[in-house]
């Protein structure tokens, strides 16, 4: 079992009750990433499910901090194919933490792996030696999770970190685990969650904490081994929010992840 499958094991106490932990090390500034909690309440839920995750939306309550939670899952319904399931998982000392609905099924779908039309390309990156190994930037404080995985950035899309923003919110890069663990389905939610805010690129904004409100994430395909080709960005920064569109694609040139996010734009300080 790699870091990662440790980090996001979860043991079920029966009637859709399981308990886990938020591992150490997987957090920026002392709050466990985002995608990271998803994976560990996806684990909860594709195991009641019996099926990997397709689709998830998570809204999250509160940052996620290290120690027991307990994950509680319904299966609202299970095909031959699909599965719906909702979850919450809560922490015995900080209450709630994240309220999860999602689609689970095997990819590809055996009676629906027919044609493809593809309107997009993978984004143009250069060779990870050539890009920014990149953590948080120093503003938003230390981070465990930078320790686990790599997250290369295009050299166009880092002068954020030295306070130089692109003017376009905008980031592409790659992704891998610092372990060199396979990406699955499971680190697919990772990956997708993995880089810094889009709006850091925009000199309006700080470079501080953007609290995410909902993240939507879709599975579409099992990745080719190799790091993943990562693109985020934004069109709508409104009225303190904006939106960011993710995409992640495997070494074949496979789209094989998708995500829409919500967040609050950073406060001054």
């Amino acid at each position: 079992m790699n870091e990662f499958e440790q980090a996001t094991a979860v043991h079920p106490r029966g009637d859709g009750a399981y308990d886990a932990t938020i591992a150490t090390g997987w957090d920026i500034a002392g709050n466990a990433n985002g995608g990271y909690l998803i994976a560990l309440a996806a684990r909860a839920m594709a195991d009641a499910s019996g099926r990997p995750p397709l689709s998830l939306t998570a809204h999250y309550l509160s940052p996620g901090r290290v120690g027991p939670v307990e994950i509680d899952v319904d299966v609202i319904r299970a095909g031959r194919r699909m599965a719906v399931t909702r979850a919450t998982m809560a922490s015995p000392a900080h209450g709630p933490v994240m309220a999860l609905l999602g689609t689970f099924a095997e990819q590809p779908l055996p009676e629906h792996a027919g044609w493809s039309a593809i309107d997009a390309s993978p984004p143009t990156v250069p060779p990870p030696d050539e890009c920014l190994v990149g953590g948080p930037p120093s503003a938003v404080g230390e981070s465990g999770f930078g320790e686990r995985v790599v997250g290369r950035y295009h050299p166009d899309d880092a002068g954020f970190r030295l306070g130089q923003p692109s003017g376009t919110a905008l980031v592409r890069g790659w992704f891998e685990f610092a372990d060199g663990a396979p990406i699955d389905a499971f680190g697919l939610l990772v990956a997708l969650d993995a880089f810094a805010p889009v709006v850091f690129n925009r000199a309006e904004s700080p470079v501080s904490w953007a609290p995410t409100l909902e993240l939507t994430t879709h599975i579409r395909g099992v990745p080719a081994p190799g790091p993943l080709r990562m693109q985020f960005r934004s069109r709508f920064i409104q009225n303190g929010m904006f939106e960011e569109d993710g995409e992640a694609w495997d070494s074949r040139g496979v789209l094989v992840a998708q995500s829409r996010q919500l967040a609050l734009v950073p406060k001054p300080a």
